[in-house]
């Protein structure tokens, strides 16, 4: 437990920020399944068209700092890999 008046601030924000993230990784993570369930069923045309959004949603949260860029770098490169190798 805190002792202090700045360390139970901080235990609180730290909540808050925890529940924020989790949405943003939740989003995030819901984006990515969308698009791998749409390069499994082989709809190249879908899943180009949904790579864009999901690459935009990777970003953004990279960019709240939730995830290290270079996690973001490694999931849109295997993405957009996935996605080009529908035949």
């Amino acid at each position: 437990m805190a002792n202090t008046k700045s360390a139970e601030k901080r235990a609180r924000q730290a909540l808050k920020h925890r529940d924020r993230n989790r949405g943003h990784v939740s989003k995030m993570r819901s984006a990515v399944k969308r698009l791998r369930a749409t390069v499994a069923g082989g709809d190249q045309a879908k899943a180009q068209a949904m790579l864009v959004d999901t690459l935009a949603v990777v970003d953004a949260t990279a960019g709240k700092k939730v995830i290290h860029r270079n996690a973001a770098a490694r999931t849109k490169s295997r993405l957009s890999k996935a996605v080009a190798s529908i035949k």
